[in-house]
């Protein structure tokens, strides 16, 4: 069965309009979710909307309501704001292109898959598709999808777009103040070479599929067990958590090598160095 829209609208550029549906490329699915339940009873616990002085109301009474002052609100219902013409609602205007690795991480949010809207007439879809994918561009525009509004940067993804949604500027926190508190020292050359060691050795492609949630799956089976009345399985606590008081000696022992070893090494990759540059 087809994935549901997310959002359905337009990808214009400049005067070509592009009908398209937007598709989540995440699932929740496999996470397992937890409801608050009335350990007695065994029912499960319902929270109702109440008024203090009033008690519970309906939900045809509810309205949003933005906080100017303590307990001052400005209310908006559902109409007035839908009623807001922002061309983002229905339209993805791609005003700026930018190279592929130009956007840092830290302003990606959540991706999301693009498809033609029109299956008998996709020609525009693939002339984009193709043409960031020449270019090696993001296209990025804006969008309002369920009452938020988002920057969103547009690739080509396989035989489709991918489009993410970006935090604004003023979304992210500077990261000086976060890393204001680490103190700056110089580390000595070997510990830094045996580390770029370390690292080289378990440097390879990415394949998330290597990667399993363990904790997901540990706590499926603590469920299952509980389910079926049988033993829960016992969770051993990892090894190596004392702290490390010699950093030399744990990377010497990380990359396999004692300390002679390890200077030998660094040695010969000195020397080999200084032969190249005299030939």
């Amino acid at each position: 069965m087809a994935a549901r829209a997310y959002w359905t609208g337009n990808i214009r550029l400049s005067l070509v309009s592009i009908p398209v549906q937007v598709i989540p490329a995440t699932k929740d699915s496999t996470k397992i979710s937890f409801h608050q339940v009335h350990k007695p009873s065994g029912s499960r616990i319902r929270y109702q909307k109440v008024v203090p002085g009033i008690g519970p109301i309906d939900t045809d009474e509810i309205v949003k309501g933005y906080e100017i002052d303590k307990d001052k609100y400005v209310l908006l219902d559902d109409k007035e704001i839908d009623d807001l013409k922002l061309e983002a609602k229905k339209t993805i205007d791609l005003v700026q292109f930018v190279g592929q690795h130009e956007i840092d991480p830290i302003y990606f949010e959540r991706p999301f898959f693009v498809i033609p809207d029109d299956e008998e007439d996709n020609e525009a879809f693939i002339v984009l598709r193709d043409a960031l994918k020449n270019t090696k561009t993001i296209g990025l525009g804006q969008i309002v999808i369920r009452g938020k509004g988002s920057i969103v940067a547009l690739k080509p993804c396989g035989k489709g777009l991918l489009l993410e949604t970006l935090r604004y500027a003023d979304e992210i926190k500077k990261a000086g103040s976060a890393f204001s508190g680490i103190k700056e020292t110089k580390p000595e050359a070997d510990k830094v070479e045996l580390a770029e060691e370390l690292i080289g050795r378990k440097t390879k492609r990415f394949h998330p599929e290597d990667f399993k949630d363990s904790y997901n799956d540990a706590l499926r089976e603590l469920i299952e067990a509980k389910a079926e009345h049988r033993k829960v399985p016992q969770i051993e606590a990892p090894r190596g958590g004392a702290q490390i008081i010699d950093l030399m000696q744990a990377l010497r022992k990380s990359v396999g090598k004692d300390g002679n070893d390890a200077k030998k090494g660094r040695r010969a990759k000195r020397s080999h160095g200084s032969r190249k540059k005299a030939a």
